[in-house]
């Protein structure tokens, strides 16, 4: 086949099963096989027109004239000795994307990337410093967490019992492609998961948390919050010199009224920057404003930046504050860091190793 009549060919996964039916009476075969094809796509992950073997072969050739799958590739996998697997991700346009296994006593997570680099520069953050080449498409994120999953049933014959839209990018500036990956996810036609199951991680940007609300999502929703005060936000999280707490605020109420879902405030502690009593109440006053649950997650330094993680004194005497305020606290520590794995960590540093 010439590479003139490859770039003609449509990616059958961006089509609805209405428009492959379509497509398939045009090209003279029964409807009711768009069924078969849309099962196959999103069902049984099929990554070839070949691996549709209740479809003749004719109409397997006819597919891979007129369309093409372009699944994601494992380019290179790194192993912590936590057990944590970061996988980078090939994409068909050269394009890698990174992914992680975390594997708990208690759960098998997935944490998958939506945006090829990131463009809302927190400064904390590896992904931040790099360029936002493009937004992922659903497939893209569905291939990531099919990959993951049976990373997690190969490594520790476990199945994937959560996933986390926590890698790299910004998931609400990918937004349809975000909520059309969830939906081949949880559908019963796709994956089949529990919506329950998904967190989406934002780092704050209230006019899309309202139209998550306006949607009627059904997967939980965290904020990547890191401060409760306007000043010390904008000096890590310049998105906030537009999104303001106060806008935070008043989205979050509007999805919870919406939604019912609690929100999870993700918190990072910056030694001798966000660390104090000071800064706990503050969290806490915000915390009131929504129900919602507070995960304070240990910093993972990066080369980019300065900052360091607090003090193990430092983060008991700022987590026991807020739980005596009744504050739901859970500390998370760091998963994956000897391999660059951990949060805010993800920048492709094993690119090097994906193209040798």
């Amino acid at each position: 086949m010439t590479s003139t009549a490859i770039q003609k060919q449509k990616d059958i996964r961006l089509l609805s099963p209405e428009q492959i039916k379509e497509a398939l009476v045009s090209l003279g075969e029964k409807p009711f096989r768009a069924k078969q094809i849309y099962e196959w796509l999103w069902k049984k992950s099929a990554r070839s027109f070949d691996e549709m073997t209740n479809l003749s072969v004719a109409l397997r050739e006819q597919l891979k004239e007129h369309f093409c799958i372009r699944p994601v590739a494992v380019a290179n996998q790194q192993i912590s000795s936590d057990r944590t697997i970061k996988s980078a991700f090939r994409l068909h346009d050269t394009h890698l994307v990174e992914g992680v296994l975390i594997p708990a006593d208690d759960r098998m997570t997935a944490c998958v990337s939506s945006q090829v680099g990131c463009s809302l520069t927190c400064k904390f953050c590896a992904t931040g410093y790099m360029d936002r080449k493009r937004n992922l498409d659903a497939s893209e994120i569905y291939d990531q967490v099919v990959a993951i999953r049976d990373m997690a049933e190969q490594n520790y014959s476990t199945p994937l019992t959560n996933i986390v839209y926590m890698g790299m990018g910004e998931p609400l500036l990918n937004y349809a492609n975000v909520l059309k990956s969830i939906e081949h996810i949880t559908s019963p036609e796709g994956l089949g998961m529990s919506p329950k199951r998904i967190t989406v991680s934002t780092a704050g940007i209230a006019k899309m948390i309202k139209k998550l609300a306006d949607d009627d999502v059904k997967f939980n929703l965290a904020l990547s919050l890191h401060a409760a005060n306007d000043v010390k936000r904008n000096q890590i999280m310049p998105i906030n010199e537009s999104n303001t707490l106060e806008a935070l605020a008043e989205a979050l109420q509007y999805f919870y009224q919406k939604t019912k879902n609690k929100i999870t405030f993700e918190y990072i502690v910056f030694y001798n920057f966000n660390d104090t009593l000071q800064d706990a109440e503050e969290l806490y006053r915000f915390t009131k404003k929504v129900p919602s649950m507070v995960n304070i997650i240990e910093y993972n330094p990066i080369k980019e930046a300065d900052f360091i993680n607090t003090e193990e004194d430092r983060l008991d005497k700022f987590s026991n504050y807020l739980r005596n305020k009744g504050v739901n606290v859970h500390v998370r520590r760091s998963r994956g860091k000897d391999i660059d794995a951990a949060c805010g960590q993800l920048a492709n540093r094993n690119k090097e190793e994906a193209t040798a």
